[in-house]
């Protein structure tokens, strides 16, 4: 059997950066990768996804964007690019084509088995990602058999589509981007809205983001969230990287003819049944957004920045219908595709120690798995609010590591 001190399973921008700290600490270990590297990049987004993160901002541990357009968004073959830029650089020793079927706890460490053979090791890292599997509701098995449903993974552009009309269940940034296409391809879209994050594009005339970043919003620790299972658990906010930089929110769907209904609730007789809470749910966004602009008010005041921007501005509410439908018949023909866009989870399905809650999320305490010598990367507000961003992983892989380094370093034998 082959052995080596630690595995990092996942080659994406996470255990690419483990292994840059694990290489930069003369640590032995292999990175093991089920297709090829930045392999969900590469195989599931769609085709017009660009990133969140303006491309100043894609940074990776010796590895910086250098091209012409810092304020503009990566595409997907440029994020795949440009991460694997950073595994040639790094000489990351990835083993691609290799799919880990099981971690199991042995008394010196950790068993992995491969469709390629086992490996032994003291420590493993995982990074194989947030967004394994798409989370689809229950109420999708109600869903009449005609009407086709589709997933993040699955979609790749209307023209793959049946004609006619689309239900967009989800208001994250994946459901109002790809509500926006599909609205601009001709069909008739309905987005059934439930808790999301609004936030405008630019602000004062800089990314909202550069704000996150100067304000240090982005660099909040993990142990000084207030709430920090829902923090994990939060939409990403309601954004799209275009080369105009616009704002996509519910007020720019519904200027482009998109409807507005609430958040879908259940499937009955081939009715799909929505929550009467909308107003609610759309006036807690707002606040929401409202309280985060006046904290980057303050630290512009407080940090002399006052001067370097644009005025304070504010955005109008987000209009809601003064009525709108609880039920959409699902068989008349009116809706020919529902996309669920509500969200993704890990997959953990290989990992055969007891570190999983009842909800399929690792028991960890800022990557540090509740199992000695077990380790992650790449989950949500792992250590920061940052730490899922391409931008946030260096910091929280430098940390994990040295953790990692530091047990290393003491007696196998416990």
């Amino acid at each position: 059997m082959e052995r080596t001190a630690t595995v990092v399973i996942g080659a994406g921008h996470a255990g690419l950066a483990a292994s840059h700290f694990l290489s930069e600490r003369a640590i032995d270990h292999l990175v093991l990768e089920r297709g090829e590297v930045a392999n969900s990049w590469r195989r599931e987004r769609w085709d017009s996804l660009r990133l969140l993160t303006p491309n100043w901002q894609s940074r990776l541990p010796g590895h910086h964007y250098g091209g012409p357009d810092p304020d503009g968004y990566m595409t997907m073959g440029e994020v795949v690019e440009f991460i694997d830029r950073f595994a040639a650089l790094s000489r990351a020793p990835v083993r691609t084509g290799t799919t880990v079927t099981s971690v199991r706890r042995t008394d010196d460490g950790y068993h992995l088995t491969t469709d390629r053979g086992e490996i032994g090791c003291r420590t493993v890292v995982i990074a194989s990602g947030a967004c394994n599997q798409p989370a689809v509701p229950r109420l999708s098995e109600a869903v009449p058999s005609d009407v086709e449903q589709v997933t993040p993974f699955g979609y790749r552009g209307p023209d793959r589509l049946p004609d006619g009309g689309v239900l967009v269940v989800g208001a994250s940034a994946t459901g109002v981007q790809l509500a926006a296409e599909l609205q601009r391809s001709g069909r008739q879209v309905t987005l059934s809205a439930g808790e999301h994050v609004r936030l405008p594009r630019t602000y004062r005339g800089r990314d909202v983001l550069w704000w996150m970043d100067a304000a240090g919003v982005w660099d909040t620790r993990y142990d000084q969230v207030p709430d920090l299972t829902r923090a994990r658990r939060l939409a990403s906010p309601q954004l799209s990287g275009t080369p105009e930089r616009a704002t996509l929110d519910i007020n720019a769907l519904t200027a482009m003819g998109v409807e507005l209904v609430g958040r879908s609730a259940a499937v009955r007789d081939g009715e799909m049944l929505f929550s009467g809470g909308l107003r609610a749910v759309i006036s807690l966004a707002d606040l929401k957004m409202e309280r985060l602009l006046n904290t980057f008010d303050e630290w512009a005041r407080t940090s002399g920045t006052d001067t370097d921007v644009k005025p304070a501005e504010r955005f109008e509410s987000t209009h809601v219908p003064a009525s709108t439908r609880l039920r959409l018949d699902l068989r008349g023909g009116e809706i020919r595709t529902v996309v669920w866009a509500t969200g993704f989870r890990p997959d953990y399905t290989w990992l055969d120690v007891p570190v999983v809650d009842e909800k399929g999320h690792l028991n960890h305490d800022g990557g540090i798995v509740d199992s000695p010598g077990l380790y992650a990367l790449g989950l949500p507000v792992l250590r920061r609010r940052k730490s899922t961003f391409i931008h946030g992983i260096e910091d929280d892989a430098r940390e994990v590591i040295d953790h990692l380094t530091r047990y290393l370093a003491e007696p196998a034998e416990r």
